[in-house]
């Protein structure tokens, strides 16, 4: 199991030599230095908490370990959007690279720091965001990871599960650019398929069971996610009200899918920290630019299937398979 002790303010002094923020806005620190870290993470939930978790095990794989030559300035900003500018004002002057972890907290960082590197993930669309001008090009400072699904090969896999599907109910929470954007396009692959979309949203988790019952009334056949923060921190009763209705849960993240959904192919966040992790390891050696750094994809996709939520609905786990 993971270490879930960081769940709070994280300030660990680091041993060596510091440096000037001068020398970290040019990308000058040197490998055998410190590093000072900032890290705010949106909410808790377990893709994020795997999402920082990857990132900090890749920073110790490099070499760069807390309590030695790593400062970790973590908070857990708890959804908390109010609160979210003076949480990376706080954060910001504090660290001499910042780790973004969700679209909102990354906007966030983005309005008030505009020269210390800023590396975000679990951003699924950073261009729509206002974060950065291209993924090939960020031209900010600004790069990293982002989770963009896998949405025809996920929108594929509801044949399988649910073949005689005809409308197909899609849920995510308005307020979440991120979620905002990726509905639309996972829409678009819904229509293309040749299923009727019934689209309702949410605006925090406490409308999460009314909308599940709309759904449910809508008499949809299959139901499908996106990788959104609010769904992903409810999952649990998500997944519960699709397996009373006998509704098979399609995509969404890998870990929404071990809580209580039923499959996916997608990527694995605690990969995806790690992969975010080298990308800033990288440029301490290299000296680059951030804003001449490109975004990444994620380099390795699963097809993950919950094997108990696809007995209780009658269906054989085996029989899933990626085309």
């Amino acid at each position: 199991m993971y270490d879930y002790l960081r769940k709070g303010l994280i300030t660990l002094s680091a041993l060596g030599m510091t440096l000037s923020p001068l020398a970290l806005h040019k990308n000058q620190v040197q490998a055998d230095e410190s590093l000072k870290v900032g890290v705010i993470q949106y909410v808790e939930h377990e893709s994020l908490d795997q999402n920082y978790q990857g990132f900090v095990d890749g920073l110790k794989e490099a070499g760069y370990e807390e309590g030695k030559n790593l400062e970790l300035n973590y908070v857990n900003a708890a959804g908390d959007n109010a609160n979210l500018q003076s949480m990376s004002e706080s954060v910001g002057k504090n660290s001499d690279y910042l780790f973004a972890i969700a679209t909102p907290v990354a906007q966030a960082l983005a309005n008030i720091e505009k020269e210390k590197p800023i590396y975000i993930s679990s951003v699924t669309d950073p261009v729509s965001a206002g974060l950065v001008e291209s993924l090939e090009k960020p031209n900010t400072n600004v790069t990293g990871t982002i989770d963009a699904g896998p949405l025809k090969e996920q929108v594929a896999l509801i044949s399988q599960v649910a073949p005689n599907a005809k409308k197909v109910g899609l849920i995510y929470n308005s307020g979440e650019a991120n979620s905002v954007s990726e509905a639309k396009l996972a829409k678009k692959e819904l229509e293309a398929a040749g299923y009727q979309v019934a689209e309702q949203t949410v605006t925090s988790t406490n409308d999460i069971s009314q909308v599940m019952q709309s759904l449910v009334a809508d008499k949809v056949d299959a139901l499908f996610t996106v990788t959104d923060n609010t769904i992903a921190s409810a999952m649990t009763l998500v997944g519960d009200m699709a397996i009373e209705a006998k509704l098979p849960l399609v995509g969404g993240s890998k870990d929404m899918v071990l809580n209580r959904g039923l499959v996916t192919y997608g990527l694995d966040y605690y990969e995806l920290g790690k992969q975010t992790a080298k990308m800033l390891v990288d440029q301490v050696k290299s000296g680059k630019d951030t804003k001449d750094i490109p975004i990444q994809t994620a380099a390795k996709l699963d097809l993950v299937v919950n094997k108990d939520v696809a007995q209780a609905l009658g269906i054989d786990p085996e029989s899933i398979k990626t085309k």
